[in-house]
């Protein structure tokens, strides 16, 4: 790595799990855990950051879950948000079942299903849509949409692979990853309205790996995983890499900051390394000396 960048090296696994696809870290203060999904076995896991293994709790749905948020006013350890294959559901984290909110489309288009996403600061939700699995390769099919309690618009459209969401700490900008493209992208935010302009590039990654999961710290760094390329980079609010960590396994897929410490998820590798195969899918931790910005809740209808 050049001079001048911090570097992180992380050699073992927190939690070797063996994820298909780990994804959508939410770190739950009320509890000091963490909460992640895996789309493609349908689970959601939750874990203390303190106990560790011991305390891994999973739910397993019939559909897949691809992200979590939490309500505005409501205990998450009774129901969360959930990004599902078809729209919004609100999960009920006693019984396990769940009830959709909104959906993409009615009836529903079988070659789509939700992505990353996140809500923003007006407690509205943004949640992307993709090629689902078993249809072939990703297609420029997918949308980035907002979710207004229960009510959705579709804001940016012909997208292979949209992923995560973000804000800068002042509020006034939006990120959002797409990733087929090794792009991420800013708009101007409004957050009296919620409207978004402006549309600009932020980042181009230069090499063969995907920008994928991402989080912003306190000071706007942008800390984005590389999806095939075992790595985390952090990007200042210039558009800059000025730091990286180095993983064991290529599949890099989201990040959660907690403390100081950031959180990583992975997917399996069945192309790598031994090294690689033996790991994809593990989940990771990393004291990086920064905290991240705090994420918003959904507001109900």
């Amino acid at each position: 790595m050049a001079t001048g960048k911090e570097h992180w090296n992380v050699t073992e696994p927190w939690l070797d799990l063996r994820c298909s696809l780990g994804e959508g870290p939410f770190f739950e203060a009320e509890t000091n855990s963490l909460r992640f999904v895996d789309i493609k076995e349908k689970k959601i896991h939750s874990v203390s950051i303190i106990q560790g293994q011991s305390s891994l709790r999973t739910q397993q749905l019939d559909i897949c879950p691809t992200v979590t948020a939490n309500l505005d006013g409501v205990d998450p350890r009774e129901r969360i948000l959930v990004g599902v294959k078809y729209g919004l559901a609100i999960l009920d984290r006693v019984t396990g079942r769940y009830e959709m909110l909104a959906s993409f489309n009615d009836p529903h288009n079988e070659r789509l299903r939700s992505n990353d996403g996140a809500a923003d600061p007006r407690g509205d939700f943004w949640l992307g849509t993709m090629t689902d699995f078993g249809y072939g390769e990703f297609q420029p099919e997918g949308s980035l949409f907002r979710f207004r309690g229960d009510r959705k618009e579709e804001v940016v459209e012909n997208l292979n692979i949209p992923n995560s969401v973000g804000w800068s700490p002042d509020k006034a900008t939006m990120y959002y990853t797409h990733s087929k493209a090794h792009q991420i992208f800013t708009l101007d935010y409004d957050i009296t309205s919620g409207a978004v302009s402006n549309q600009r590039l932020f980042y181009q990654h230069p090499t063969f790996g995907e920008p994928d999961g991402f989080r912003i710290d306190t000071e706007g760094n942008l800390w984005t995983a590389v999806f095939g390329e075992g790595r985390v980079l952090r990007i200042s609010p210039g558009g800059d890499i000025t730091g990286e960590i180095s993983l064991p396994t290529r599949n890099i897929s989201c990040v959660q900051f907690a403390g100081t410490e950031l959180f990583i998820t992975s997917a399996a590798d069945d192309e790598g390394d031994d090294e690689s195969k033996q790991l994809g899918g593990a989940l990771f931790r990393v004291d990086v000396g920064m905290t991240g910005l705090e994420l918003f809740e959904f507001k109900l209808p």
